[in-house]
């Protein structure tokens, strides 16, 4: 039998590494058990962190801690709306037949693409009509195709487990299957799973039917870190040649990234290393405006210098404890918007040169126009690319 299913948590005593995450869910599933009668609830739960933390199991969890029937979905599931209606509607209007309640999983909920978006208006709708928690699970949350789903869930981080964590699980799950495997040969696998304790269960398992254990050789995990992470390293660890690469594995612009380090320097700097933060990510702004002004793409890379290690070595020391690091508000609003406006330009222009009048003319009947632009045929002839796509079928 699989490990990672033998030995999965079945109480919140046994789910490692997570007491936060643990201690939020449970108030949610508080305030949603009064909010049956009260109606100011949250109905919903988001679940998000790196793969491997334990999202899955703790819905699993919630569920052998109430008796609750379990009913699960993943985002192949959310891709037919009418087939969500079939199966989720009724699932959430019938009570269990053998246990106390039920809990509503939806798992992967961030691999739906753009086209599969009525699944997730139709997932939200039945959200607000079901008498049952709906617990979520992503790897990344902060997706622009998500935002509305955030708004109507409480949003649960699950932070990357640490390798002593894992390690310690390790030689629990080793002792009960009374077997022995070297102190350094473990720690290795603990270390190289970088938080993913679901690949580590995997990876000792099948060395446990390895004979000889001096010729395995166990490739470093490369997996895209989240915005959160790569927030931590830039502001607690010593800065050095991790620090200058901490962005490439982050699925995100540098100047997306530059939002979220202006929103969270003042949780981690004071004083005199708060003016050195800031000095640097003002240098940061301006190889940006250089870059956009003189097309001088090269200073991408100063750019990226000053976001990371200069913003590092603002700190005198290292930093401990845990910081709740905030996603940008106005500022990203902004940005947004400006990309949005930026969208629209484009669009307007392709039409413009197509039927022969006027950017101007094409701006101002824009809005007469969006329900044309959003037939496939149209945005072929128009060769409209994926981003304006996207922002076509997010207009009402």
């Amino acid at each position: 039998m699989n490990w990672v299913e033998k030995y999965r948590p079945e109480s919140f005593l046994e789910v490692k590494g997570q007491e936060l995450a643990i201690e939020k869910l449970k108030k949610f599933l508080e305030e949603f058990t009064l909010g049956k009668l009260t109606r100011t609830a949250k109905k919903a739960a988001i679940l998000h962190g790196p793969p491997g933390t334990g999202k899955t199991t703790l819905a699993y969890v919630v569920a052998k801690n109430r008796n609750a029937e379990i009913f699960e979905l993943n985002a192949s599931d959310l891709r037919n709306k009418a087939k969500l209606e079939e199966i989720l509607r009724p699932a959430m209007e019938q009570q269990s037949l053998i246990k106390k309640g039920k809990i509503i999983l939806v798992d992967e909920v961030d691999g739906i693409s753009a086209v599969d978006r009525g699944g997730l208006s139709e997932l939200m709708t039945l959200i607000s009509l079901t008498p049952y928690p709906v617990i979520i699970t992503a790897n990344d949350v902060w997706g622009k195709k998500l935002a509305p789903l955030r708004k109507q869930a409480e949003v649960i981080q699950l932070k990357e487990i640490n390798y002593s964590v894992t390690k310690e699980v390790l030689f629990d799950i080793l002792r009960k299957e009374g077997l022995f495997i070297d102190n350094k040969i473990v720690t290795e696998i603990a270390v190289k799973a970088k938080g993913d304790l679901r690949a580590a269960i995997n990876d000792i398992q099948s060395i446990s039917k390895t004979d000889n254990l001096d010729e395995i050789e166990f490739d470093e995990r490369n997996k895209e870190t989240d915005i959160f992470n790569a927030l931590k390293t830039v502001f607690k660890e010593e800065p050095n040649k991790k620090t200058l690469g901490v962005y490439n594995s982050v699925n995100m612009n540098l100047d997306e990234i530059m939002l979220w380090i202006e929103e969270n320097i003042p949780l981690e700097y004071q004083g005199e290393e708060l003016a050195k933060a800031y000095e640097a990510l003002s240098r940061t702004d301006i190889f940006k405006r250089r870059i956009y002004r003189q097309q001088y793409w090269r200073f991408l890379v100063y750019e990226n210098i000053l976001l990371s290690y200069g913003i590092s070595a603002a700190k005198k020391t290292p930093k401990t404890g845990f910081t709740s690091y905030k996603k940008p508000t106005r500022i990203l609003k902004i940005w947004i918007n400006n990309k949005r406006i930026a969208k629209r330009k484009s669009i307007a222009e392709k039409y413009a040169l197509y039927a022969h009048v006027g950017k101007k003319r094409a701006l101002h009947e824009f809005p007469l126009l969006v329900e044309i632009f959003k037939k496939p045929e149209v945005q072929k002839e128009l060769k409209l690319n994926e981003e304006e796509i996207d922002y076509l079928q997010n207009k009402a």
